[in-house]
C-alpha cells in the first residue's frame, strides 16, 4: 500500500482512504454484512484511513464502524470523525453547532459509537456562521490536551477560515470535494494555501458521487436517494456529463483500466499531499478502486484527460443551492485570504 502524510504535521496513512458514509446514509439501502465485509477487505488491503461523520446515519456509521474494528489494533488505524450537523427524526438538516461545548458533547457521544478512547482527526463538518472558528478549534485543541484527539482538521472551509483556524492549531488536513468534475480549490485559494501552511487535502467525491465511476447511467435516474436532488444529475446536466465520462471512458479503455481507475488516479497524480476517500460499499467497488494506485498517468495521458475534460467542464453545481448555503468553501473566490 502507498504511504502518504497529512501534511507537515500530521500522520502518515495510505494513498487512499475509505469514506464510509454510503454504508449508513444518503445513497439508499445498504448491507449491513457486506459494509462490515467491505471495511474489513479495506483493512486487509492496508487502507489505514476510515472517515464518518456523527451524522451519518445519526450514529448508526460510527457504530458500525466500530462493531468492524473490534478484531482489530486500534493504533494501526486513523479514524476521521466530523460533528456539528444537526439533524431531525425526518433525516432532515436543521443547521450546525460548532460552540464549545457542543464539540466536548459530540466528541463524547464520538467515542462511546466508536468504542475507543481518542479520535485521530476530528473536524467541524461545516463552518458554524455563529461560532468563531478560532472558539471551535480552541476546543478541539483543548481535547487534543485531555488526549481525546490526536489531530484537527477541517471540511469545506474558505482559504481565510484556514488561515484563522491554523493560526490556533497546527491544521492537519482539509477535507473537501475535489475530482475531474470538481476542481475550484485549484483557483479560489484554497489548494496554494493548504500547501503554503503545510496541509493535507482528503479528497472526497473522487468519482463525483458515482457520476464518472464508469457504472452509472440515465435508467438509474430515477433512485430515490442524494442524487436525486444533485444538480448535476438532472435533465441536460445529466446528458452533458454523461458525455464527459465517454470521452474520459475512451482514454480508460486506451489504457486497459475503468472509468473509475483513471478518475481515482487523476486525483492521486496532484500531489503527494492529497490523499483520496472511495466510498465504496461493496468489496467489488473497493477492489476496483484499490487498481487504481498501481495506475500511473504519463505527462501524455494527463494532458489528454485535460483536453477531455478541462476543469470547469461539469454541468450543474455540485450541491444544491440550499447546500451551497452553507458552504464557507463556496465564498466569492475574490475572498481568498
Amino acid at each position: 500500500m502507498e504511504r502518504r502524510t497529512l501534511g507537515r504535521t500530521g500522520p502518515q496513512t495510505s494513498g487512499l482512504g475509505l469514506g464510509t458514509m454510503g454504508m449508513s446514509d444518503f445513497y439508499g439501502p445498504a448491507d449491513r454484512q457486506e459494509s462490515i465485509a467491505t471495511l474489513h477487505a479495506a483493512l486487509d488491503a492496508g487502507i489505514t484511513l476510515l472517515d464518518t461523520g456523527d451524522f451519518y446515519g445519526m450514529g448508526h456509521n460510527e457504530m458500525l464502524i466500530g462493531e468492524a474494528l473490534q478484531s482489530r489494533a486500534r493504533n494501526q488505524l486513523l479514524l476521521s470523525v466530523k460533528f456539528g450537523a444537526l439533524r431531525d427524526a425526518d433525516k432532515g438538516f436543521l443547521g450546525y453547532d460548532s460552540r464549545p461545548a457542543a464539540v466536548k458533547n459530540f466528541l463524547a457521544y464520538s467515542l462511546q459509537r466508536l468504542r475507543t478512547d481518542y479520535i485521530d482527526i476530528y473536524r467541524p463538518a461545516r463552518l458554524d456562521p455563529n461560532v468563531p472558528i478560532e472558539d471551535t478549534i480552541g476546543a478541539i485543541a483543548d481535547e487534543i490536551k485531555a488526549g481525546r484527539v490526536r489531530q484537527i482538521g477541517l471540511s469545506e472551509v474558505s482559504a481565510a477560515t484556514i488561515r484563522r483556524a491554523h493560526a490556533v492549531h497546527p491544521i492537519a488536513d482539509l477535507q473537501i470535494e475535489y475530482s475531474l468534475l470538481s476542481r475550484d480549490i485549484e483557483r479560489n485559494g484554497i489548494l496554494a494555501t493548504c500547501r503554503e501552511l503545510g496541509i493535507g487535502i482528503t479528497a472526497y467525491g473522487v468519482l463525483s458521487r458515482g457520476l464518472i465511476s464508469g457504472h452509472w447511467s440515465k435508467d438509474r435516474s430515477g433512485q430515490k436517494d442524494f442524487r436525486a436532488l444533485s444538480p448535476r444529475f438532472q435533465g441536460e446536466n445529466l446528458d452533458h456529463n454523461l458525455a464527459l465520462v465517454d470521452a474520459l471512458r475512451a482514454l480508460a479503455d486506451a489504457r486497459g483500466i475503468t472509468v473509475a481507475q483513471i478518475a481515482i488516479a487523476f486525483v492521486l497524480s496532484r500531489g503527494d499531499d492529497i490523499v483520496p476517500l472511495v466510498g465504496a460499499r461493496r468489496r467489488d467497488r473497493l477492489q476496483e478502486a484499490l487498481g487504481a494506485l498501481a495506475v500511473k498517468l504519463s505527462s501524455d495521458d494527463l494532458a489528454k484527460i485535460e483536453a477531455a475534460i478541462p476543469a470547469g467542464a461539469a454541468a450543474g453545481a455540485r450541491y444544491p443551492e440550499a447546500q451551497i448555503a452553507h458552504m464557507d468553501s463556496e465564498r466569492p473566490f475574490n475572498e481568498v485570504a
